[in-house]
Formats: structure tokens, C-alpha cells, sequence
């Protein structure tokens, strides 16, 4: 489910209180840490120090694109900060990434469980640049046009980048059998 989209002119956007921004925007921020880290604890700080820089440069948001997407941006540039000034330890998220709903039976839950997780594994198994514009458009339903602007990359590449990414996810699977 996607959060509401709140769009602010440069006027209203500095009236936006930090909770707000917090409330509406906080998952979506932390998702992409996370995908982008792998690391529950780095998504927290990183979610922290976004929405820090983001309320103290409020001022600075041109509204040239959505309040999500300037956050979404802040996000990829801080953890790639953190990437680049600290030793940096991957591992595997061994997350629940299910949705909740129906009258499955336990070993039916557990069944969709692994394979849930099999796929999020493979996902972040892709090379980064792969793996991020597929979550962005998993996670974030962010448009085309919106994934070129935050990533900096041409439209075309991000297309490009999206279809091999699912190229290599539905071989992946097929590979394994899911």
C-alpha cells in the first residue's frame, strides 16, 4: 500500500512539521535504507539523519519534484556516504515480507513465507544498480520520470536497468524452480 502523497509548493513545504513528514514519509524512507544497506540498524540511522537534514534544509527544497522524492534522494545520498566512510557488512535480510490477509493454514503461511523471502533474497542478491531501481519501483511506485531524477541516470537507462533487473530475477527464479 502506498503512503499519501503529499505535494507542497515551495511556500507550503517550509511549513511542514517534522512529524509530518515523518508520519507520512517515514516507511518509504526507511525501505530504501534498507534495501540500499541491508541493515536494519543503518536504515534506522540513516532514517534519522534524513529526516534531520531534510527539516533543517527545508528551506532549500525548490519543489521541483515531489517532497518524496527530494526525501528519497536525501536517503540514497546519505547511505551512499555511509557506504563510502565506514566498513560496510552485508548479509542477507531474513525479514518477513508476506502480506497479511487471508485464511491460509499454517503450513500454507509458512510455504508462501519461504518463497516470499527466496525472492526478496534474490532481489537483493542483483548488483546495486539493478536491485535499486527494482525496489524503488516495487516499494516506491515511483514513475519513470521520478526514478531518472532521483537516481540521475537517463529515463532510458532506468527502463533499460529495470528490465534486466527482472530479466535476472525471472531466470533466477526459474533456475531455482519457484
Amino acid at each position: 500500500m502506498q503512503s499519501k502523497e503529499l505535494t507542497y509548493s515551495m511556500t507550503c513545504a517550509s511549513s511542514v512539521s517534522l512529524r509530518e513528514m515523518m508520519e507520512t514519509y517515514g516507511p518509504d524512507v526507511w525501505n530504501y535504507a534498507f534495501f540500499l544497506t541491508r541493515s536494519r540498524e543503518q536504515a534506522n540511522d540513516i532514517s534519522q539523519e534524513v529526516f534531520l537534514k531534510a527539516y533543517k534544509n527545508m528551506s532549500k527544497y525548490r519543489g521541483q519534484s515531489t517532497l518524496k522524492t527530494w526525501l528519497l534522494t536525501i536517503t540514497r545520498n546519505t547511505a551512499f556516504s555511509l557506504r563510502r566512510n565506514s566498513f560496510w557488512r552485508r548479509f542477507t535480510p531474513l525479514g518477513n515480507h508476506q502480506d497479511k490477509g487471508g485464511t491460509l493454514s499454517a503450513e500454507q503461511e509458512a510455504i508462501g513465507n519461504q518463497y516470499a523471502n527466496r525472492i526478496w533474497e534474490i532481489i537483493m542478491e542483483l548488483p546495486d544498480k539493478y536491485r535499486e531501481v527494482l525496489v524503488l519501483d516495487i516499494q516506491q511506485d515511483l514513475s519513470v520520470a521520478e526514478l531518472s531524477a532521483l537516481l540521475g541516470i537517463a529515463q532510458g537507462t532506468v527502463k533499460s536497468r529495470l528490465g534486466r533487473a527482472r530479466m535476472k530475477v525471472r531466470a533466477a527464479m526459474k533456475e531455482e524452480d519457484l
